[in-house]
């Protein structure tokens, strides 16, 4: 049955927004996602990404040592609603450790943010999730920010991002003056001028704006002939050489509108999220392997209830204890108590008590749509990459999964505390943070893989802080790893080389040197050694 565009399912789907936000460490991702709670009268007064004594942590980051460190370590989900759009914002990782957490939460994003330091530019982290966009057919949008700071040409870091991006480029506003002249912004889609007034220290206030056309005798008296004049000689070469805006080629990835501001000082950001919430899109089709091999597509708007998992997350709440599910609604309505069909289980399941989060804090949630992000807790029956439904008989698309590079032995310092070592490993292995694998002949010990250094250490913390175990750490001699593919007794395996399992039975090589990697590649013409599954 086809749903009205007018019904109250369709109005409510169309008024979501579900955008992951994307960038290097450090370029301001996390100040972005907390002025958007600012602006959207979530929290009255912004916290600071790194809490200095007496003020808030950034709400996004949750976790305590996120807190401490001043970094995001894992993708975080919150809604709410902005000038009567519904937003689903998904803060991601920026430290490439943690780009496989990024990646899978990008699959459940519509739309994202690249947010670029002013200074700096296009950053290596910064490509890697940009080409991720490209690849699912993410439309991205561009946030010059930090323009408060010493800044590099705006022309120039429009330039590399066409350049280093491969992607057409367009700026909807132009800054007027940068560092401690940064005063407001052209708004080329209004033809206005924004002057930004700071009303308290670090941006913890909104900005207040005053809007003027170009040739008020304000903005004259405000900036002066000289930079006036400047303006205006930029503003007319971007008229004739810069590449005209057009919502289609944004939506379909050739071009990406790109914004001038300061998340820190909040110059520039409602603005953007005003621009934002117009451009991006509400929830899209998308595509699914049925149970015959056969690819279709699941519409938003005339399907019936169907999602995927693409995270999960132990002991958000330390007062629980509990494990929770991430879900992506890609069509229909959620109702609480739903009955749906978990389709690797080939069962029902009630999902009987659903979430909605903000920085942590659990909200019980009575309906939900397609576009939205709910949690729901998880005993055991779900794992990344699930798909329910009301019907069955497909599956989303599966969610990539990155071959480690560091793999170690791990062990409580404690042998008393073994089985609390336990649990949280098997909570932690769920989650997609560390990899448990075990060697193939299913004897010695088990050996823990990540992607990056840094989910060692977070390992460690979270194993200590939330189940109270001290462990050691002993590195392993491998360099790097890949899944293989074929005859497994007929495989020639370098003499160093491990065969090991992952969860799913699959089997795994570790080589000790890169080239041992290469030369097993040469020697097993009939078999194959891949990076990455998806």
């Amino acid at each position: 049955m086809t749903e009205p565009q007018n019904s109250p399912l369709a109005n409510e789907i169309a008024r979501r927004r579900t955008f992951a936000i994307i960038s290097h460490p450090d370029a301001g991702k996390t100040t972005l996602t907390e002025k958007l709670l600012l602006y959207s009268g979530m929290i009255h007064t912004a916290g600071m990404v790194r809490g200095r004594k007496g003020r808030k942590a950034a709400a996004s980051d949750w976790m305590a040592m996120e807190q401490e460190r001043g970094i995001s370590i894992t993708a975080s989900a919150m809604q709410f609603i902005y000038k009567d759009t519904v937003v689903n914002v998904l803060d991601t990782p920026g430290h490439e450790d943690f780009s496989e957490d990024t990646y899978r939460t990008l699959t459940a994003a519509d739309c994202a943010i690249m947010v670029i330091d002013a200074a700096k530019g296009v950053e290596k982290q910064t490509r890697k999730l940009f080409e991720v966009c490209r690849l699912r057919n993410i439309p991205v949008l561009t946030f010059i920010n930090k323009m408060d700071m010493p800044v590099r040409d705006p022309l120039d870091i429009m330039n590399e991002v066409e350049e280093v991006l491969k992607i057409h480029s367009t700026a909807l506003n132009w800054p007027i003056g940068s560092g401690k002249e940064f005063v407001g912004v052209y708004d080329r889609m209004t033809n206005e001028v924004l002057f930004f007034t700071k009303i308290s220290t670090a941006g913890a206030q909104k900005a207040a704006i005053d809007r003027f056309p170009i040739d008020s005798p304000e903005v004259l008296n405000r900036i002066g002939l000289e930079r006036l004049n400047r303006l205006k000689e930029e503003l007319s070469l971007l008229d004739l050489a810069g590449n005209p805006f057009n919502r289609d080629d944004f939506l379909a990835g050739k071009v990406t509108p790109v914004f001038f501001a300061s998340a820190l000082t909040n110059f520039g950001v409602e603005p953007f999220f005003d621009a934002f919430i117009h451009l991006a899109p509400s929830p899209q089709p998308r595509i699914v392997n049925r149970s015959n091999g056969e690819e279709a597509s699941i519409d938003p708007y005339t399907n019936s209830f169907s999602a995927y998992v693409f995270k999960i997350q132990a002991n958000m709440d330390k007062r629980h204890r509990d494990s929770m599910a991430f879900l992506r609604i890609c069509s229909g309505k959620f109702d609480r108590d739903l009955v749906v069909r978990h389709h690797r289980l080939g069962r029902e399941i009630r999902l009987s008590r659903p979430h909605g989060m903000v920085a942590g804090e659990r909200t019980t949630v009575d309906s939900a749509y397609a576009g939205d992000v709910i949690g729901v807790i998880n005993p055991g029956v779900f794992s990344v990459g699930d798909s329910i439904s009301m019907t069955g008989g497909f599956n989303f698309k599966p969610l990539p999964q990155f071959q480690p590079e560091i793999f170690a032995r791990v062990s409580p310092k404690d042998v008393g505390k073994r089985k609390a070592f336990d649990k949280g490993v098997l909570q932690l292995t769920e989650e997609g943070a560390i990899q448990l694998l075990r060697p193939y002949d299913l004897s010695g010990d088990l050996i823990f893989a990540a992607v990056g250094q840094l989910q060692f250490e977070v390992m460690q913390y979270r194993l200590r802080d939330e189940y109270g175990v001290e462990t050691t750490v002993h590195t392993l001699p491998y360099q790097c790893s890949a899944w293989l593919i074929g005859d497994l007794k007929k495989f020639q395996k370098p003499s160093t080389a491990t065969i090991v399992r992952d969860r799913q039975e699959r089997p795994m090589v570790l080589f000790a040197e890169q080239w041992e990697k290469q030369y097993a590649i040469k020697q097993n013409p009939d078999h194959q050694l891949v990076d990455l599954l998806a």
